[in-house]
């Protein structure tokens, strides 16, 4: 089955797939607080993965984000070249979403790992 294909039988899971991927969460979340050039935005997400985005992996989120609409890209003809990427209107209504439920995830940490350790507890013992 080819993605178009996937796409007909199924289009918002591939929009839910690239909103909640690693890098597509990390970009969402960074553009909320404003627009970035490609290296800027690079470091920025490198600062929360703990290892930086490969140029190739940041551009296909980008490209990715952009066609469902939710990232403008403005290239502007100067040189050298620049290109800076911010959400639009949709990609903002995601991002916040996204945001909370990062924080959410941030704030419930104590008891998702007490529920590990619970759930790892009593697989050891049957």
């Amino acid at each position: 089955m080819t993605v178009s294909e996937n796409e007909a039988l199924c289009p918002y899971r591939l929009v839910l797939e690239h909103v909640t991927s690693r890098w597509g969460v990390l970009v969402l979340i960074e553009l909320l607080d404003r627009p970035y050039r490609f290296s800027e935005l690079r470091r920025a997400i490198g600062t929360y993965a703990g290892r930086g985005v490969s140029e190739k992996m940041l551009t296909q989120t980008l490209q990715t984000l952009e066609r469902d609409g939710l990232v403008h890209r403005d290239a502007k003809a100067v040189i050298p070249p620049r290109v800076d990427y911010s959400l639009t209107g949709l990609g903002r209504e995601a991002a916040e979403q996204v945001k909370a439920l990062a924080a959410w995830t941030h704030q419930r940490m104590d008891d998702v790992e007490q529920a590990r350790q619970a759930y790892d507890g009593a697989r050891a013992a049957s």
